[in-house]
């Protein structure tokens, strides 16, 4: 039995919907729909999606919904947030954006946002937007694995999901350990030892971003076998499948 990982729908009611179409073809390997965050975003099919998530069709899973980047700074233009300013929203996309997000998710939908868990930890996997630092760090194939094993240590889990980047990647930790010292003027040099186990870091992909292609993870907690799926949707491509596989270690 497979999980099924999503993230960054971004208001993207097709993508959605095309990525619930290949996941109930799949239905009887699912038992488990997981949305890292960014579910909202600044378009006007946000609250079309949201109510199509909260109300699931029969024979769908009910999805398992955490907080995003986009949910964080809708808590922080209706003063909810951990900040009293949307200064990361607004040097990144402008004032446009943010008021379009303003109107594009009611206060009663944001409500409803400031009540999602902020990541979920099942078996030996952590599933969460950006890391167990922030919501909006984001760890990438790029990232150093000092980075990786101590976004894992914080809690103790084998594999970590998350979707912040928006890329799909499969990052390996093999066995080792890391040493660390700290020295003084006025005292001897004190040391600790990290021993490392065998883990990975999974990018689950975006689905909304990119008009027509729609990209999320299929993970068996039981082999621990990763697998991304990209769905090209919309009337003249139709729910067409293709793999894409990614893996660094």
């Amino acid at each position: 039995m497979k999980w099924a990982i999503l993230s960054g729908i971004e208001g993207n009611l097709a993508a959605y919907e095309a990525v619930m179409a290949d996941i109930k073809r799949q239905s009887r390997v699912i038992e488990a729909l997981y949305i890292l965050g960014d579910l909202v975003g600044p378009t006007a099919e946000s609250e079309q999606l949201v109510e199509r998530v909260r109300k699931p069709r029969r024979g769908e899973l009910i999805p398992q919904i955490c907080k995003g980047w986009w949910e964080e700074q809708c808590l922080i233009l209706h003063c909810l947030g951990a900040t009293g300013e949307p200064t990361e929203l607004m040097a990144k996309y402008g004032g446009d954006t943010a008021k379009l997000l303003w109107d594009s998710v009611s206060r009663q939908t944001v409500q409803w946002i400031r009540n999602l868990d902020f990541g979920f930890f099942e078996l030996d996997c952590l599933l969460i937007h950006g890391t167990t630092v922030s919501v909006d760090e984001e760890l990438t194939p790029d990232t150093s694995a000092i980075v990786m094993c101590d976004r894992l240590s914080r809690m103790q889990a084998h594999n970590l999901f998350c979707g912040r980047s928006g890329l799909a990647f499969q990052y390996e930790l093999q066995a080792g350990s890391i040493t660390t010292g700290v020295t003084t003027l006025d005292s001897p040099p004190v040391s600790q030892t990290v021993n490392i186990t065998p883990s990975q870091v999974i990018g689950v992909g975006n689905v909304g971003r990119n008009p027509g292609k729609a990209i999320y993870t299929l993970y068996n907690p039981s082999t621990n076998a990763v697998e991304f799926k990209t769905i090209h949707y919309g009337v003249s491509k139709g729910f067409n499948k293709t793999f894409q596989s990614a893996k660094f270690t």
